[in-house]
């Protein structure tokens, strides 16, 4: 098998792609019919509204994800998976069921968003961590690429299908196919052999292992610049699903099948950067950094594009580099941190991302509403390059005498080379 797949030579690691591949699409299609009502349905064109409900999806995970985490070290994270798979199903259920029904109220929104950000919350420690017990650790980054591949495979059709679903059945049937789509993940759960997995010593129980986990990623400056760079940008550098409802329906008015076809044309350079990452041996500094260059940079480009077809182009990119610095935290995180700490690690990671859009996903939906959308997204353009550019500064100071080692060894073979 091609090196860009090997993760899948792993039986486990099939079953459990295939089952997460049919749920991600269900996710995304709830994501587009999520927003689509608010902003539409519920509200008059409100991106206030939306930011909102993406802020309260996410900041359960700033509050809980770090408890989430010591679950995910303490407990067995198949059990875990499948409780919270089903907890998400019914709240994609039931808020269904009220938009079906006419009965659905903004309110109706707020809470159920902030159900399924409770139960994110707690399964993203257990779900991202499960990877290294279904490969072992040999195929860790081409696993954590070939999920972001999977993701953003998900990425790529389910917006596509959800506009064309809302535009003909509206937003209620959506949350419907997204509520069974989380059976996918719970047959595979039951299908993986348990025996074959490769679990880490689970962590001892004691009364600070939150505090454990954070003291761990604060004598490890990698990691507090990885934090301080998910956290910067999840905050507001990766509000797209707020920034495209507002840039499809108020600068080029655009309808739902529009609004979809941006997440999927984004998708394309998400799933680009995926792919490119399971080439990848590892994680490197500069990929991450460049990541996050592309990402503001492009960002830039995108609140000047003049035309509905130019914007959707310039997603591509943004796409693209917001995935290469993503898959690079990630996989640095999976490869370096002990085992006995991943998953507590790895919840601190999801709650700086996750609880770093909670905050800044109101203040760009508010700033778009106010002054338009083309502010929010060259707002979020400029912080997100001012962050990356101090990150390459902070890591160019501290491997300055690596650097320069590296370039001595370089020149010196080449001087032996040429003798």
């Amino acid at each position: 098998m091609s090196a860009m797949f090997r993760a899948l030579e792993n039986r486990n690691y099939r079953i459990w792609a295939s089952g997460a591949l049919v749920s991600n699409i269900g996710t995304w299609m709830q994501r587009v019919a999520q927003d689509w009502l608010v902003l539409t349905v519920l509200t008059d064109y409100s991106g206030a509204a939306v930011g909102i409900t993406t802020g309260l999806q996410f900041l359960p995970m700033l509050l809980l994800g770090p408890y989430g985490g010591v679950l995910a070290d303490r407990y067995r994270k198949r059990a875990i998976l499948l409780w919270t798979q089903v907890a998400m199903g019914l709240t994609g259920l039931v808020l269904g069921l009220l938009v079906v029904t006419g009965a659905a109220e903004l309110w109706h929104a707020y809470l159920a968003a902030l159900c399924l950000g409770i139960a994110s919350a707690i399964d993203a420690p257990s779900r991202q961590s499960f990877v290294s017990e279904l490969v072992g650790r040999d195929n860790i980054s081409n696993a954590v690429a070939l999920n972001s591949a999977s993701f953003n495979t998900a990425r790529l059709t389910g917006p596509a299908i959800a506009g064309v679903l809302i535009a003909w059945m509206g937003t209620g049937p959506v949350f419907l196919l997204n509520a069974a789509s989380f059976a996918a993940v719970i047959v595979s759960l039951f299908r993986i052999r348990t025996a074959e997995l490769v679990p880490a010593a689970p962590a001892t129980r004691s009364r600070h292992q939150v505090a454990e986990g954070v003291r761990y990623v604060r004598n490890r400056p990698d990691l507090v610049l990885i934090m301080v760079l998910v956290g910067i940008l999840g905050a507001f550098g990766m509000n797209f699903p707020i920034i495209n409802a507002l840039m499809a329906t108020t600068e080029f008015g655009a309808g739902p099948g529009e609004f979809g076809l941006l997440g999927s044309i984004m998708a394309v350079g998400t799933l680009g950067g995926a792919l490119l990452a399971a080439r990848r041996a590892g994680p490197r500094l500069r990929f991450l950094l460049g990541g996050a260059l592309g990402l503001g940079a492009f960002t830039l480009l995108g609140s000047v594009s003049p035309s509905f077809w130019l914007y959707a182009a310039v997603l591509v990119p943004i796409g693209l580099a917001s995935i290469t610095f993503l898959n690079s935290c990630n996989t640095s995180i999976q490869l370096s941190v002990e085992p006995r700490f991943r998953g507590r690690v790895l919840a601190l990671y999801l709650a700086v991302l996750q609880g770093g859009t909670a905050v800044g996903a109101p203040l760009m939906g508010w700033i778009g509403t106010e002054f338009g959308a083309r502010w929010s997204v060259a707002a979020g353009g400029v912080i997100v390059l001012l962050a990356a550019a101090s990150g390459v500064i902070v890591a160019s100071r501290r491997s300055s005498l690596g650097v320069r080692d590296h370039l001595r060894m370089v020149f010196r073979r080449k001087r032996q080379h040429a003798a």
